[in-house]
């Protein structure tokens, strides 16, 4: 469904893409658990492979980094995708919109950490946001077209909204969501239909 491939580096060969798949893997809650200056050794020993393995996939830190976050953005993607296809088109936005804020506040020092790195302009940064900016106005539209959410909301716009939610540091999961059923709630025209 996206037009825009994400920048992957997973490999064709099984055995190769099963050892990609349990490092990414293992990463993935390394970092959520320990935060993304988990040893990569760590990392092998988690996903029960050998240091060697880990090097040949990911030559560096980074190279492992983008590896995770293109799976997550992989993940929202399709995640909206799913929603299209199961839920009205305003549940199937709200629903993609508080799986979106429950991504960001879990992947902040992913995203901060290959910032740094890579820059926020770069080409990895660009084809993860067009993919994300695809699925999101799939579903925008599609509630638009409904009538459910006012006519000229932009996409950008609310993804503004719901990023600067998960901005703050002290930023528990119970207040975003409330804050989050406030951006919901401003979505709807004034006459939404029931």
């Amino acid at each position: 469904m996206m037009s825009t491939p994400l920048p992957t580096t997973r490999p064709a060969r099984a055995d190769a893409r099963r050892n990609y798949d349990l490092l990414v893997s293992a990463a993935r809650e390394a970092f959520a658990e320990h935060g993304t200056d988990t040893s990569l050794e760590e990392i092998a020993r988690r996903a029960g492979v050998g240091i060697g393995t880990l090097y040949r996939r990911f030559p560096n830190r980074t190279a492992l980094l983008e590896a995770v976050y293109v799976d997550e953005i992989q993940s929202v993607c399709d995640r909206a995708y799913g929603y299209a296809d199961k839920l009205g088109p305003y549940d199937a936005l709200a629903a993609w919109l508080r799986s979106f804020v429950g991504y960001s506040i879990s992947k902040k020092s992913l995203a901060g950490e290959l910032t740094v790195a890579l820059g926020k302009d770069s080409e990895f940064f660009t084809a993860c946001k067009v993919n994300v900016r695809e699925a999101g106005e799939l579903l925008l539209n599609a509630a638009k077209k409904e009538g459910t959410v006012r006519e000229e909301l932009q996409l950008m716009d609310i993804l503004r909204l719901v990023g600067g939610i998960t901005m703050g540091r002290d930023m528990d999961r119970d207040q975003a969501e409330r804050l989050l059923e406030i951006v919901l709630a401003g979505l709807k025209p004034a006459t939404a239909p029931a």
